[in-house]
Parts: C-alpha cells; structure tokens; sequence
C-alpha cells in the first residue's frame, strides 16, 4: 500500500472532492496519508496520532466515500457512527464534516447530554447518515428505541484513552453490543500503550492494521515548553496575572484542576482587565457554546478551563498553554498542551510547579524524554529552589525518621503482660465465674466442665456467748 501524497489523487465522489478544494486541502498530512488507502480497503485501524495532526478528516474522508458508493435504504438508521468524549469535541467533528460534505446529500446529526432529548430524538427519526455522539446520551436512545444501529457500515472510537478514563467503558461496550456485527471499527487513540486502549482493541477489532504517527515522546516538537517553579496558590495567581500581561500572545488557554478554582482564576483575570472567559462541565451547553464562540473569535483572549476544554477544542491561533495546576497525568499534559502548536504553526506551553508537583513534573520529563526549561518572572522569584535532596532519577529524596521504640508495634503492652501467670477467668454481666466438676464440685481449670457461679463467700459472724444461769 503506497503512502498517499495529494488528496485529489484519491478516487472521491465529486462532492468531497469540492468540499476539499473549499477547505484549500490538497497536500495529506502523515495520517491521512496511511488512515485514508487502509479505511477505504475497509480493514479494522487501530490509530495513534497527535492532536491537530489531521485525524479527523482521515476518518470522515473514507467513511463518506464509503457511504456515497454503496446503496442504502432511506430508512437504514444510521451508518456511521462516531463516538468522542466530550461535548466539545462532537462539536469540533460536525463542524468539519460540515465543511467536508456540504456538496454531498450526507446529513450528519449530533446527539450529546445538556441538550433537548426529545429534539434528538427527532433527529434520529430524520434517519442522517452520521451521528456523532458522546455514550452517555447515546446508550439512553437505545434503550428507548430511538436510536437505530443496526445497518452501521463503520464505527468510529475517537480519544478512545479519554473515553475510558472518564469511565465510559461500559457505555460503550453497551453501544458496540447493539451495532451491526459486520461494520467496520476505526479506533482512535492519542497512544496505543494505554492498557484500557488495548484491552478493549482485543475484543471489538477484527485483524487490525496498527497505524502509529510519532509517538507520545515525539509530539508536540513545534511547542516550547517552559516551567516556573512557584511557592503557593497565592504566587501562582501573581504569576498568572504577569505572565498574562507581559507575554505576547493572540489567544491564551490557562488550565485548572477544579471547576470552583476555574471560577475563581476567571474573577482574578476579569479584576485584572484581562477579557477572560470561563469553561467547564457545570456550566449548561448554552453557556459553553456561547463562551467558545466568543473565544474562536477572539473578543476573549483567554480561556480558563477545567480538563473538558483539553480534549475536542479545536480554536484556531491559541498561542500558549498554561497549567496553573499541574494535570494529574502525562496523557492529560499531552493533550492540554495540545491545544497550541497545531497545523505547523509554533506554541507556548508554561506550567506552574510547587514543591507537591516536583515528582510529576520529573516523570513527565521523563516519559517525554525532554528537559522543560526553568523560567523566573521579574520581581516574582519562589522561595522554592527545588528539593534540597535528589534521587538519581532527578524526582525528591524524602527523609525517613528513626523509629523509636516507644512507636515499635511490635512493642509489649504493659497490659498484656501485668496478669502473667495469674488463673484466667471470664466474666459475665460483671460477676467472675469458673467451672465446676461435676463429680467433685470442686473448681476446675480443664476447660471442658459446665460453669458454675462461684458461690458468695460471707465473713464468719461471731456468737455471743451464753450465760447458764443455773451455773449460777
């Protein structure tokens, strides 16, 4: 199978052929270059690629030519279906089959939670070739009966690692059970070491062709990666607010751990005269649609988001990422920092690191195989300099106490030791009792014999003596 070079050497329907040339795409990007020929061939694909590489176009282009050759009845339910994590990245899907088949009679409908289910039920009786979906929604219209997958032609698992560390698995085991056995599956996954990724790749793929672009280690080459090492929240939000006003940039993605801290960062920037907007999952799709629009336009340069806004959005001209928090893992790191230094053009990405993150900043260093360079803000320098002691893999030495004996578990207890050598007895409602032979009625200590009240012990009283009086 030789690579594929220029998209208009594919055989394509007419209407995909003009969507392209609208799109002003004519040169394939590696993805599509090997993800167009084996999809076409209708082989199972297991693919890894990074963010902004063209990926998703390297699924729509095959999937709708496939569609648009083959003949269908008009109430087939759906073809192909493709399932994404995140509200945001469904929107991000349509959006470029849109552009990619407006030519075309293909209709494409999008089925996510937060909006109208009633509404989306109606656009499953429209019966649109493509649905784009996050499970969630989608496992509660089969259930009901209005979503429709058995004639799907392919299956289509886009950020299947972020799809099953959200915990969709088994949504989506659920979704593949009511899919037409036959189909085609694409399975789309940021890395193929991802242990959930591959488990399920097993059960689902029939003999699939593995197709890696890159790797993890050797993403992201035209995004510069800066840490500043900070104190406390406190320096890190001075930080944020300097690093915001002096860096030159057109649009600014900054990422938070917690929706509340989210909120809170957006109120600081606002204080600061930044044109700052706020997303994250607690907020309804109305106000994340109406947010993202206003920042692909640029009449809010900076976006703080929780981890929702690292997968699926796709905003042109973001120039730099900053992790206020450090991500709890280097997959979500991989994909923030993702959000910048796409399509060719060159990123920033800084993070903020405390003392609590050292460790996970070494393993992504690491696991990158890269060294972040090390950056002081005027006038903002952190007390923190780094551990004071280093392993020899570069994460914290910690320093371990000496035991005492006193805090030894293995220490005796003065308890169980005072009655040493005294006759065990057992209590019951507070009166000692112990076991009687029953031939002798003496106490025995066998351990066999009923038990038997000891009996009440009085002193001995003294008589009095008597006085005979005959005696006298």
């Amino acid at each position: 199978m030789g690579a594929l070079k220029v998209l208009k050497d594919i055989s394509l329907n007419r209407g995909l052929q003009l969507g392209l040339n609208s799109l002003n795409l004519k040169k394939a990007t590696d993805v599509q270059a090997e993800v167009i020929p084996a999809a076409l061939a209708g082989q199972d694909l297991l693919i890894s690629a990074e963010t902004g590489s063209g990926k998703t176009l390297a699924y729509l282009i095959p999937s709708a030519q496939r569609v648009l050759d083959g003949e269908h009845a008009r109430n087939a339910g759906t073809l192909v279906l493709v399932l994404v994590p995140t509200r945001e990245l469904a929107r991000q899907v349509a959006k470029h089959f849109a552009a990619l088949a407006f030519k075309t009679p293909l209709q494409c409908g999008v089925i996510t939670g937060g909006n109208s289910y009633k509404y989306q039920q109606a656009i499953l009786r429209k019966n649109p070739e493509f649905i784009v979906s996050t499970p969630g929604r989608l496992v509660e219209l089969l259930a009901d009966g209005s979503a429709d997958l058995a004639s799907l032609q392919t299956l289509i698992l886009d950020e299947a690692d972020r799809m099953l560390d959200m915990g969709f698995r088994d949504d989506v085991l659920a979704i593949i059970g009511s899919c037409n056995a036959t189909r085609q599956t694409l399975l789309v996954s940021a890395t193929l070491e991802h242990a959930g990724v591959n488990h399920i790749a097993r059960d689902i793929l029939t003999d699939p062709v593995a197709i890696t672009i890159g790797s993890a280690r050797s993403q992201h080459s035209d995004i510069h990666q800066q840490v500043i090492l900070s104190d406390d929240k406190n320096h890190k939000e001075k930080l944020l607010a300097a690093l915001l006003k002096t860096d030159n940039y057109g649009k600014a993605l900054v990422f938070s751990n917690t929706r509340v801290q989210a909120d809170q960062l957006g109120g600081l920037l606002s204080y600061h005269k930044l044109r700052a907007g706020v997303l994250h999952g607690d907020m309804t799709q109305e106000e994340r649609n109406q947010v993202i629009g206003l920042f692909a336009q640029g009449r809010v340069t900076v976006l703080v988001g929780s981890d929702v806004a690292a997968r699926g959005l796709d905003v042109k001209d973001i120039d730099m990422v900053i992790n206020f928090d450090l991500p709890r893992s280097v997959d979500d790191y991989i994909h923030r920092i993702g959000r910048t230094g796409r399509a060719g053009r060159k990123g920033l990405a800084v993070s903020f690191i405390t003392a609590n993150d050292w460790n996970l900043m070494v393993t992504i260093e690491r696991y990158l195989g890269t060294s972040f360079e090390r950056r002081v803000l005027k006038g903002l320098k952190a007390r923190f300099k780094g551990p004071k002691k280093l392993k020899s893999n570069g994460k914290a030495a910690g320093t371990r106490k000496k035991r005492s004996k006193l805090s030894d578990k293995s220490a005796t207890r003065h308890r169980t030791t005072k009655n040493k050598g005294k006759r065990k007895s057992t209590s019951t409602g507070g009166e000692k009792v112990y076991q009687r032979s029953t031939d002798t009625g003496e106490a025995s200590s066998d351990g066999f014999s009923p038990l038997m009240r000891k009996p009440l012990t009085r002193k001995p009283t003294m008589k009095k003596p008597t006085t005979n009086k005959k005696a006298r």
